[in-house]
Parts: C-alpha cells; sequence; structure tokens
C-alpha cells in the first residue's frame, strides 16, 4: 500500500493525517525561515539553504525573500532562474521551471488541489499534479498558476493572470483564465516596446 507521500507525489488522492508529511513541511518552513530571515548580503548562504532544500538547481538562480514553499523536494530549477519577492510554491507534486525564467513579484504555484464535492473535502482528501514551467519563459506579478499547468517555451504570462490550463509556447497569454493573447514573433526583438 502506497504511502500519503508516494500518492501525493504520484498525482493521486490522499489524506494527510500528520506523520511524515507534517514533519517535512515542518523542515522546509525551519529552512525558509533561515532563508528569510537572512541579511541581504549573505548570498552564499542563501543559496545553500535552496540548494539543500530542492531537488535540483542550476548554478546561477537568484530567489528574492520572502519565499514559501511546502516540501522544496519537488522543485526543480534550471540556470539562470529569478524570482522577485512573495513567490510561493505549493509543491505536493513536481515543479520542474527551466531555463531563463523570470517570475516577477507574487507570482504563485499550486499543484495542491481539493475535491469539488463537500464530504470528500470535509474528509481531509486532497492531490497534487504537476506544473512545468519551460524554457524562456517570463511570468508576470500575481500570477497565479493552477495544478497540472504546463507552459510552453519563449512564452509570456501577463501580470494578474489566473494559468488554470496548458499555455503553448511563443505566445503572450493573460487574463482570468489566461488566455492566448497573441504569437511572439521576430517583430517582438526588434520594436519589442511597440508591440507590448
Amino acid at each position: 500500500m502506497k504511502s500519503a507521500k508516494e500518492k501525493m507525489i504520484a498525482g493521486l488522492p490522499y489524506i494527510d493525517s500528520g506523520g511524515q508529511l507534517f514533519k517535512e513541511r515542518q523542515y522546509a518552513k525551519e529552512e525558509l525561515k533561515r532563508f528569510n530571515d537572512s541579511e541581504p548580503k549573505q548570498l552564499k548562504f542563501r543559496k545553500q539553504i535552496i540548494q539543500k532544500l530542492f531537488k535540483a538547481t542550476g548554478t546561477r538562480f537568484f530567489l528574492e525573500p520572502p519565499f514559501r514553499c511546502d516540501y522544496g523536494y519537488n522543485i526543480a530549477i534550471g540556470e539562470n532562474f529569478y524570482s522577485n519577492y512573495n513567490c510561493t510554491i505549493l509543491d505536493g507534486a513536481p515543479v520542474t521551471i527551466g531555463d531563463n525564467v523570470l517570475f516577477g513579484p507574487n507570482v504563485s504555484l499550486f499543484t495542491a488541489g481539493h475535491p469539488l464535492h463537500f464530504e470528500a473535502r470535509n474528509q481531509g482528501w486532497e492531490f497534487a499534479l504537476p506544473i512545468v514551467i519551460e524554457d524562456n519563459v517570463w511570468i508576470g506579478g500575481h500570477v497565479v498558476v493552477n495544478p497540472g499547468v504546463r507552459i510552453g517555451k519563449n512564452s509570456v504570462i501577463g501580470s494578474g493572470s489566473v494559468v488554470t490550463k496548458d499555455i503553448p509556447a511563443d505566445v503572450v497569454a493573460a487574463g482570468n483564465p489566461c488566455r492566448v493573447i497573441r504569437n511572439i514573433t521576430e517583430a517582438d526583438r526588434i520594436n519589442y516596446t511597440e508591440n507590448l
């Protein structure tokens, strides 16, 4: 029989009755308190905490405090990742972030979800579905990414969007719910300010 942790990571319904998952969340909170309370000049110290907490990191990355996550061990970030202030990642399922990805302030990635019917919720059932952010994606401030979403390479997500479904590569998408506004073209390389 699978443990609650195994079910959570596999995207299966589970009940978190405390125990192992609670201890692992507490550990992450303790490490993130050290990260978030650190002095601005303690860059190496911050980097070490994230490398210890996350499943994988590139060699070059920067997260502005405060940062919050559930576990950390389900988060993998690529090279040259930057996250602005107040990023929250609920990482019950794997969160994979590619190379050259930018997050604006207050970006939230939620792998966690709950049943729609109240009886199942009241019994404590929940689930987690993976999130994938491909290479060269820019996510604007105050964006929420829901469970199970993939954002394609080179895309831009406009500020304040709520991403409920997959977004293809090479597009500008925005809104609540987030939808494709237009394709990113070669013209954007030259006239980027005119085409925003």
